[in-house]
């Protein structure tokens, strides 16, 4: 089975001259990589706590009932607990400015952010459009209206309250 394709403008900024387009590392990656399009022979430091907008050099020009998500790279996450601050962050098919990436460094340790870095992924999905009802009453369900750790903490539904 090969997967579906969808076709998506990119414009190369100025200041993303000489860094990879983003792409897919491996054939079954869901994401394509993010590059830092820092100026040259700079660096910015992320310290704990700290976040910072990080510019891609690439603006997306992507079809009507579709989005891409920026999301965050799990080994910045494991190794250095560097993530995505709005996670997914959601780029919507009218928007045609500078794909950013909100970093956040909620390790120990400052982290280094250099040029050409890979700093997060971008997925393409299509969306369906929802159309709201209101109504008087739900469909009735077992959870019911039961929040946040209502479906327990390990399996077998163990209560977590």
């Amino acid at each position: 089975m090969k997967a579906a394709t969808v076709r998506v403008g990119l414009k190369r900024l100025p200041h993303g001259e000489g860094l990879p387009l983003p792409d897919y590392q491996t054939s079954g990656a869901a994401g394509l990589d993010l590059f830092a399009a820092l100026p040259h022979d700079t660096k910015v430091v992320l310290e704990p706590g700290a976040r910072y907008l990080v510019q891609t050099g690439v603006a997306l020009d992507i079809p009507q009932y579709y989005e891409a998500q920026v999301r965050p790279r799990s080994g910045l996450a494991r190794d250095h607990g560097v993530t995505v601050l709005n996670a997914p962050g959601t780029i919507d098919s009218d928007y045609r400015g500078e794909v950013g990436v909100l970093l956040i460094n909620l390790g120990d340790e400052p982290f280094e952010i250099v040029r050409g870095a890979r700093i997060a992924q971008l997925v393409v999905a299509q969306l369906e459009r929802a159309v709201l009802v209101e109504t008087g009453q739900l469909t009735a369900t077992s959870r019911a209206s039961d929040g946040f750790g209502s479906t327990g903490r390990t399996a077998g539904r163990e209560d977590s309250r």
